[in-house]
This record gives C-alpha cells, sequence and structure tokens, in this order.
C-alpha cells in the first residue's frame, strides 16, 4: 500500500514539474501575440525605419497632420498591447493626425514583419528606438513628445518614462503588473514565481512626475478595472483619470472615441 501511494505522489510531483517546466518555456506564446506578416503601407502614411541598440531594424508608420490641418509640432508615440500589427492601430493615428498630432505607430520586434522575437527587454529598447526616430529622423524636440500605452503598451510606455520623461503619458487599461494581470487569468499557477517578463506598472509610475492620463473601461474582462484604479493611484503626481462605464478591453472606442481624442489633447504641451 505505501509504495502504490508513493509512486502516486511521485507521478503527481512529476506531472507538476512537467506542467512549471511547460510553462516557464512556452509561456511567451501564451503573452504575445503578434500578426507575423507586414501590413500593406497605406496611403499617405510614412514608413519609418527603427534602429534598435542590439541591432535590428524596424519597420514602424509615421502619420502627419494632413494637408489643411493644424500641425503643432507634437509627436504621439503609440506603443500598443500585446496583439496585432501596427495597422490595428492606424484610426488613432488618423485621428490624432487630423487633430495636428503627428503619429508614431511602433511595431515591436517580431510584429508585423520584423525581426526578433518579442521580450521584455525587447520592447524596451524597440521603444527606445522610436523615441530615437522622432529625435533625430523626425525632427521633434525632447519636450514636444506624447507617450501612448495600451494594455501590455502601457508598462512599454511608463518604462520608457521613466528613461526619457515626455511632456505627457496616457495609459489605456494598464495592469499594475504582469504577474497581477496572469494571476487573474491562471488563478491555479504561481505566476509571479514563473514569469520571465514582468512588466511593472505601478511601480515606475510612482517614480515620474509628468502629467499622466490612465483610461479604462468598467466592462474590462482582460485586465481587471480595478487594475487600472490601482495605476492610478500610484502615479507620483495626481493623474486623470477617466473611465468609461460600460467598455471593455477592445472595444473600437479607445481607438478615435471622443473620451480618447480628448484625453491625447489635454495633454498637449502649451504652444511655444
Amino acid at each position: 500500500m505505501r509504495a502504490v501511494l508513493l509512486k502516486g505522489s511521485m507521478a503527481v510531483l512529476l506531472a507538476v514539474s512537467l506542467l512549471f517546466v511547460l510553462a516557464w518555456f512556452l509561456q511567451r506564446r501564451v503573452i504575445y501575440f503578434p500578426e507575423r506578416a507586414a501590413p500593406p503601407l497605406p496611403d499617405a502614411v510614412r514608413e519609418a525605419v527603427l534602429r534598435t541598440a542590439d541591432g535590428l531594424e524596424l519597420a514602424a508608420w509615421l502619420v502627419a497632420p494632413p494637408p489643411g490641418a493644424p500641425d503643432h509640432r507634437i509627436a504621439v508615440l503609440v506603443t500598443h498591447g500585446n496583439g496585432g500589427d501596427r495597422s490595428g492601430r492606424l484610426p488613432l493615428a488618423r485621428a490624432l493626425a487630423d487633430r495636428g498630432l503627428t503619429t508614431l505607430l511602433l511595431d515591436y520586434r517580431g510584429y508585423g514583419g520584423n525581426p526578433g522575437e518579442p521580450t521584455e527587454e525587447g520592447l524596451a529598447r524597440d521603444a527606445d528606438a522610436a523615441r530615437a526616430y522622432l529625435l533625430g529622423e523626425a525632427g521633434f524636440a525632447a519636450d514636444r513628445l506624447i507617450y501612448f500605452g495600451e494594455s501590455l503598451g502601457a508598462a512599454v510606455a511608463a518604462g520608457l518614462a521613466v528613461r526619457h520623461p515626455p511632456a505627457g503619458l496616457l495609459l489605456r487599461s494598464p495592469f499594475t503588473d504582469l504577474a497581477a494581470a496572469g494571476r487573474f487569468h491562471y488563478p491555479f499557477l504561481p505566476v509571479r514565481a514563473l514569469l520571465r517578463d514582468r512588466y511593472p506598472v505601478s511601480e515606475p509610475v510612482s517614480r515620474i512626475s509628468v502629467p499622466t492620463t490612465v483610461l479604462y473601461g468598467t466592462a474590462d474582462t482582460v485586465v481587471p478595472p480595478e487594475q487600472s484604479a490601482a495605476v492610478a493611484a500610484a502615479v507620483a503626481r495626481p493623474a486623470q483619470v477617466i473611465v468609461v462605464p460600460g467598455a471593455g478591453h477592445n472595444d473600437r472606442l479607445w481607438l478615435d472615441g471622443p473620451e480618447v481624442l480628448a484625453a491625447v489633447e489635454a495633454r498637449r504641451p502649451p504652444p511655444r
């Protein structure tokens, strides 16, 4: 009987160990959902080439104000979430450009035809390269940049804001950190112990004093609204908080809805 119990315990231990090994090595497949193919370049959009510190060349899209629109000489750097590619954020870029804000749609490594594989360190380098492009080839001043991060991209934008403070920061549907979001979806796993990519948001925003806006919906089933509220509470200076009743995580309003566009315009630095 004791031998049978011992064999059973060993089998359970082996199964649990195998589960943890798989979770360690395969976890990035449930974190990142890139669209791998390069999207076709739309009309009136300029393709930008970003050069990262580790030698990658990444394609991004620069959307400038169209003829007849004002040009405030302000650039919005958009760091998107963990799925899709830059083409999905084109309505946001066009709406902002119509309001005089040049918009750079960053695609990370491994997304949208770009080389490499996404990791936390890699995405930070990609964001640094995007900012360097705006300061260099695009010709914007450092104090005329706004960062707009959505979901996982909110962590990318928050980290960039610590390294290089912008004129304004917007975080849409942020989690407090990736482990907290992971525990919400995988409560049966020791997510914090297993995670290779951490993506903190609450901690870095507690160290920056730039004007910050946090936006989220009350019906978000991907990132709990409570986590976004906790991020807003952690911001070093009082954050503007915009809560959209009934809005989910991927609703169209987050691209070109009036709440979002007004929030970005409110973060515009004053004219020189």
